[in-house]
Formats: C-alpha cells, sequence, structure tokens
C-alpha cells in the first residue's frame, strides 16, 4: 500500500508561485507514475499534470507553460511547481501514485491552494 502525502499549499497572490510536493515511503515510487490532479467545487477531479517512472510527463492544457512537474527518486517525491497563478487555479489539488503493474492509484488527502488578492 502507498500513502501519498501533499504538501505545500496555501494563499498566494494572483501571479504567485508555490511548489507542491508529494511525498510518499516504499521502494516502489521510482517505478511508480505520478500524477497531479484537482478538483473545484461541485466539480470532478481533473489531470492537472503526470510523470512517469522514466521521466515522461504530459501537462493538461490549462496548466501548459505555467505548471513544471519534476520528480526526486532519492527523495521518494514528485513535486508540482506552479508559476503565474490565477484565482481560476484555487482547488484542492491531489497527489495519485499508481505503482508499476497497478491499475489503481492511491491518492493523498489533498492540498488547498488558493489565488486571491
Amino acid at each position: 500500500q502507498v500513502q501519498p502525502v501533499e504538501s505545500g499549499g496555501g494563499l498566494v497572490q494572483p501571479g504567485g508561485s508555490l511548489r507542491l510536493s508529494c511525498a510518499a515511503s516504499g521502494s516502489d515510487f521510482s517505478t511508480a507514475t505520478v500524477g497531479w490532479y484537482r478538483q473545484f467545487p461541485g466539480k470532478q477531479r481533473e489531470l492537472v499534470a503526470r510523470i512517469t517512472s522514466r521521466g515522461i510527463f504530459n501537462y493538461a492544457d490549462s496548466a501548459k507553460g505555467r505548471f513544471t512537474i519534476s520528480r526526486d527518486n532519492a527523495r521518494n517525491t514528485v513535486y508540482l511547481q506552479l508559476d503565474s497563478l490565477e484565482p481560476e487555479d484555487t482547488a484542492t489539488y491531489y497527489c495519485n501514485i499508481i505503482p508499476r503493474g497497478m491499475t489503481r492509484g492511491f491518492w493523498g488527502q489533498g492540498t488547498q491552494v488558493t489565488v486571491s488578492s
């Protein structure tokens, strides 16, 4: 079982930046695919960015050019750098870890990002 733990959310002004972290224990982390999702009130979670064990990544259109996903396998952590934040980015951000060979991922508890002046 993998238990992701997100951190790094908070309140930031428009145009500001935050770095979210998703940490998890376990030796399987380096071979897992990790995704960042976000959820707006009353909406389903949507993919923001995903990175595979080989470092191949993809982004939602809304994230391209502003958000950057990266991973540090030595620290069992995946990061999501959020730049040029807009009020429309206000949401709860979740990390999902899919170990190799599995089709179902494990969710963290989420971290709130609020963009407001």
